[in-house]
């Protein structure tokens, strides 16, 4: 049974939120996805409880949703999260103890078979690197100590692009759907500062997902790339995301 998945960083609730999340919504119904990760849910917004109950109108599925905040102050700040199709047998998650970021994991079934989704966000592109290969050491060896599952998914925004030690190291153990640019967007403010000013746009592959275990990716891409119609500063978020399309093998 071939399923979707998709992820996409959401940017908490800033830079014109009440009014971007209307292109998240249309964007999520026409990939239509079994699995949707997500980074930087706003806690004190409730964006996943809002797009849980705006997929399962949309698109016609009942979803679940599992969500993590992050640790000591930034808990009351944000979180990750997925949201399901596929029934929920176990949660998890891991406190990376570096800078309040966390990982998440959701034990599905999906077809008679176990499969681990996990989802991440790891330390600031702009941050040191050793920090990212720690976290990516901490959550491989979390993965391995949780090797009872039929395959393992991890999503996440890693800051790092496939170049970086970072990538390669979970590159070691698991396959990348894709490779192509998601960040970073010319998504404005209300002052029209666009997000990341220091950045190139769309020139860096630093969202991903992740597969180990027998699962390919039949098909593979970006998704939420499209601005407003009428205002092209107006994006979905400061990142595309990723989406694929998912079977045994």
């Amino acid at each position: 049974m071939t399923f979707r998945l998709a992820f996409l960083n959401l940017e908490q609730d800033h830079r014109r939120w009440e009014k971007r999340r209307r292109l998240i919504v249309d964007q999520l119904t026409a990939l239509s996805p079994d699995i949707f990760a997500m980074n930087e849910i706003s806690v004190p917004s409730q964006t996943g409880r809002w797009l849980q109950s705006q997929a399962t109108a949309r698109i016609g599925k009942r979803f679940a949703l599992v969500q993590q905040t992050k640790t000591n102050t930034s808990s009351r700040i944000e979180g990750e999260g997925l949201l399901t199709r596929f029934p929920v047998l176990e949660t998890g998650n891991l406190d990376y103890r570096t800078q309040d970021y966390v990982a998440l994991v959701a034990r599905m079934e999906i077809e008679d078979r176990i499969v681990d989704v996990y989802v991440t966000h790891l330390y600031m592109s702009r941050g040191d690197e050793s920090l990212r290969i720690f976290q990516v050491q901490q959550l491989l060896e979390w993965i391995d100590a949780r090797d009872d599952a039929d395959a393992q998914i991890v999503c996440g925004d890693f800051n790092a692009a496939p170049d970086k030690p970072a990538a390669q190291l979970m590159a070691k153990t698991f396959t990348a759907t894709q490779s192509a640019p998601t960040a970073f967007t010319p998504l404005a403010d209300d002052t029209g500062g666009i997000a990341h000013p220091d950045w190139a746009r769309m020139d860096r592959s630093i969202d991903y997902i992740w597969l180990r275990g027998p699962i390919a990716a039949l098909d593979s891409g970006v998704c939420f790339d499209i601005p407003d119609a009428a205002d092209k500063t107006l994006w979905p978020s400061d990142h595309a995301g990723v989406w694929a399309d998912l079977d045994w093998v």
